[in-house]
């Protein structure tokens, strides 16, 4: 079956599962099966691969420069900044030292990690000097909702945002209100972090619910590919679940392959069903 994509701006398509990396780096002994999962990742066809600076201070980020030795150019690389690097001087300093633990030249793609004490502005125009010295070659944001996203649009720069990287799973849907449907229509691919209920509204619940757990036994699947599935049911959308083992992320990347029925996705709709008025952007 055709493995699924998700088109950013140039026409470029990209698997609609990537690979996160919360949590990595935090334990030595963990490094090597965390390398080898990205790996095999990477062989799986999860060529893109989302870290930030935030996680584990710069050890997820080293974790992914030691996978991707040897392989810069199969993979799409994106990190994240703090808030409080995402401006001036600082802005620099920070992707420099990204760049430093990938073991890379440039990043394929710059998030801001949520809103802080620099003006979008200023965040504009850091991320159109780092692009203009060639240390990225693309940036977005991420944890920004549908009021932030219209304070970007109005100026000018802020339009070559090309992703808003946000919590979306079947069990916190509120982006589906306002967010989700503008993203669509300004074709801004959305990057889905915590696809498999990792965190934010419900959790766990969804890995054990009787319907969910159903619909992946008619579909000969797993939950948590059921879940993967839903999350790029939507068009313009983007899973990057974390890639924990070796076996879990060849499991996500067969959800690339995996369509769910137009009766599935109707009764994962009654069980979980989307918001109907605005809600907080789910955050974690």
């Amino acid at each position: 079956m055709a493995k699924q994509s998700v088109i950013f701006p140039e026409a470029l398509a990209l698997p609609a599962i990537g690979q996160g990396t919360w949590y990595m780096g935090e334990q030595a002994h963990q490094q090597r099966a965390e390398v080898a999962a990205l790996q095999a990742g990477i062989d799986a066809g999860l060529t893109l691969i989302d870290t930030a600076e935030m996680y584990a201070e710069g050890g997820a980020e080293r974790v992914v420069g030691e996978a991707i030795r040897g392989r810069r150019d199969e993979v799409f690389l994106v990190s994240k900044v703090y808030p409080w690097n995402a401006g001036g001087q600082k802005a620099i300093a920070a992707c420099e030292a990204s760049l430093k633990r990938l073991g890379t030249d440039a990043l394929d793609l710059y998030l801001l990690h949520w809103r802080g004490p620099f003006a979008l502005e200023e965040t504009v125009a850091a991320m159109h000097t780092l692009i203009q010295q060639g240390k990225i070659r693309r940036w977005g944001v991420s944890n920004l909702d549908y009021d932030d996203m219209q304070e970007l649009w109005q100026l000018g720069a802020g339009r070559e945002c090309v992703t808003d990287q946000v919590l979306y799973h079947l069990g916190s849907r509120g982006i589906e209100y306002d967010l989700l449907p503008w993203c669509q229509q300004e074709q801004i691919p959305v990057m889905a972090y915590c696809p498999l209920a990792q965190a934010g509204r419900l959790r766990q619940e969804l890995m054990s619910d009787p319907v969910v757990k159903d619909v992946a036994h008619q579909h000969n699947a797993s939950v948590a590919q059921v879940l993967l599935a839903w999350v790029i049911s939507h068009r313009g959308v983007m899973a990057i679940p974390k890639a924990g083992s070796v076996e879990h992320v060849r499991e996500n990347a067969a959800a690339l392959s995996l369509t769910l029925s137009d009766e599935a996705l109707a009764r994962l709709d009654r069980a979980f069903p989307a918001p109907g008025r605005k809600t907080p952007l789910d955050v974690v």
